[in-house]
């Protein structure tokens, strides 16, 4: 793919102006942590009719898979089809994350988390009776979903240093631990949970299952905190959990029984990374494509010595590599559009690499375009100061730099 299509370029411009009327005049109450951001994402899934769409998708889905059930249960072969991406592909679903994020990262994420992750996850794994009772309402926005892997002590290490636990007992589970830095967290209806398997089996406790669980909100012993603090992304809420002998049935186990036999949790985790990595470099486009727009604009129409600073090489410098940074990332994301579009997903080494230059270039280009419109960059009002906060998690969450780091060089090595 050596460029956007035509089909493309047209959802860009739409989701565009949706972005410059309906979230610009609302960033500053989405900035101050005054107006969660559920409305907004509501009202973008209806304009662009994706909550009628992904109900479509629930519903062929679920006959899909009762059939492949009951055909498991004759002796007869798995389903076919299940968990196919949406109509439109890879494309249809990033093409929005790199226009929200030009404006307002903080609505990805919170959207991204419970469509991609949480729905995402109980669609994939779930059963005929789990995607129903959980899946459609993700999956339309109907509800608002968490997906909660990550704890005070295992942020890196988010599988192997687990430390919430499933007690089997009876016909269900106790759960006990706790989780940190959740998106959606504080708000979430549906709670999509990793806990490790402790069966008394005597396996230690890195090598043990990992199992995945569906909560609901005011079940007893789940406590769910108030929105954290953050640098950025304040658009975003961000919270803890926290279990306490929350006592779950066979039915919350995602996958049913079935999924004892072969747990599946730490698979689907991996999957989560990998989609979830390429969506931070569409995000990081976003940023880099806004910054790049502003800084070129000021350099246009502040004058310095009775000229604009455009006609000087440093800030001609920082302009040219500003736009090496977009090209770069940008290629990147084409190059993800074209291999889900010859039916070849990415790596997790790729997709680590993806998000590694991204993320660094996002911050880069952000902090050049603070400093290059100097006091004014540095005002709320420029929007570069609140794109170099926020772009700067793109670092960190989905996995570090440095655990990138070890993901792309482990296959090298191994390769």
């Amino acid at each position: 793919m050596e460029g956007w299509s035509e089909e493309h370029l047209a959802l860009r411009k739409a989701v565009r102006a949706f972005v410059e009327a309906e979230v610009e005049p609302l960033v500053d109450e989405l900035e101050h942590g005054d107006l969660p951001p559920y409305g907004v994402i509501r009202k973008l899934v209806r304009t662009f009719g994706l909550d009628e769409l992904a109900r479509q998708r629930v519903d062929r889905l679920v006959a899909r898979r009762r059939a492949a059930e009951a055909g498991a249960a004759a002796g007869q072969g798995a389903e076919e089809g299940a968990g196919q991406p949406a109509a439109g592909g890879l494309a249809f679903a990033l093409v929005p994350v790199i226009e929200l994020s030009r404006v307002c990262p903080g609505i990805v994420t919170a959207m991204g988390v419970s469509l991609g992750l949480a729905a995402g996850t109980i669609l994939r794994s779930g059963t005929a009776e789990q995607v129903e009772r959980w899946g459609r309402d993700l999956a339309t926005f109907e509800k608002v979903g968490a997906w909660a892997i990550t704890e005070p002590d295992s942020g890196s290490d988010a599988l192997g240093g687990m430390r919430t636990t499933a007690r089997p007992d009876g016909d269900g589970f106790v759960l006990n631990g706790s989780k940190t830095f959740i998106t959606n967290g504080p708000h979430a209806d549906t709670i999509v949970l990793y806990a490790k398997l402790d069966d008394g089996s005597g396996v230690p406790p890195r090598q043990r299952p990992v199992l995945t669980f569906v909560l609901d909100r005011g079940m007893a012993g789940l406590a769910q905190s108030p929105p954290l603090r953050k640098m950025g992304l304040h658009s975003s809420p961000t919270g803890e959990l926290f279990l306490s002998d929350v006592r779950v049935g066979m039915d919350r186990l995602l996958g049913g029984p079935a999924a004892l036999a072969a747990p599946a949790g730490r698979e689907s985790a991996k999957e989560n990374f990998t989609a979830e990595r390429a969506g931070v470099a569409a995000m990081a486009l976003g940023v880099i494509e806004r910054c790049l727009e502003r800084s070129v604009a000021f350099a246009k129409e502040r004058t310095l010595w009775e000229r604009p600073i455009g006609q000087l090489q440093l800030v001609q410098l920082k302009l040219a590599m500003m736009e090496v940074a977009r090209l770069n990332v940008e290629n990147l994301v084409l190059r993800a559009l074209a291999a889900d579009a010859a039916g070849r997903p990415l790596s997790l080494a790729e997709a680590s690499a993806m998000k590694l230059y991204a993320a660094r270039a996002a911050v880069e280009v952000s902090l050049e375009a603070v400093q290059l419109m100097g006091g004014s960059g540095y005002l709320a009002s420029s929007r570069v100061e609140q794109l170099a906060r926020d772009a700067k998690v793109f670092q960190i969450y989905a996995g570090t730099d440095e655990v990138q780091v070890t993901h792309v060089a482990r296959a090298l090595l191994e390769g």
